[in-house]
């Protein structure tokens, strides 16, 4: 006598799949009857209070505020470019690596750690020396750039 190919575990899947439609089915059956089909336009209106709270209820027109749309602002403004003497900043080496090309620059103000690649230098500086740099924006952070021994 052959064995059955459909093992228990098989047969078992089989039997909650063809379950878990059958329940899904009867759902299906059960959200049709219920549903109401002759709403009016009022019963499917909902309201927004004046915090902002979605209700059934109209808002009391006390309540409500009048906006003039030529005063409304939607844009958000662009940020103004920084004056020349604000972007200059100065600082201490406190570490610096020839032969790695890179170091970092203590900034004096914010006692911010700022990278230093030997691209970003306009002469060559040493550890603890006194510089001013610009800082720019970089895909892993602030960087410095322009840096010069003061």
């Amino acid at each position: 006598m052959a064995k059955s190919k459909a093992t228990f575990s098989k047969k078992e899947k089989e039997k909650n799949r063809l379950q878990k439609r059958k329940e899904k089915e009867e759902r299906k059956q059960e959200r049709k009857a219920n549903a109401v089909k002759g709403q009016s336009l009022e019963d499917m209106m909902a309201y927004v209070d004046e915090n902002g709270n979605i209700s059934d209820t109209p808002p009391d027109p006390k309540k409500m505020k009048q906006f003039i749309q030529s005063e409304m602002k939607i844009d958000v403004e662009r940020e103004k470019p920084a004056a020349p003497e604000d972007l200059v900043k100065t600082g201490i080496v406190t570490f610096f690596n020839d032969t790695k090309a890179y170091g970092f620059i203590k900034e004096s103000i914010t006692g911010d750690s700022i990278f230093v690649h030997a691209s970003g230098l306009l002469e060559p500086i040493k550890n603890n020396d006194k510089v001013s740099f610009e800082i720019e924006k970089t895909f892993k952070g602030d960087g410095a750039v322009k840096v010069k021994k003061i």
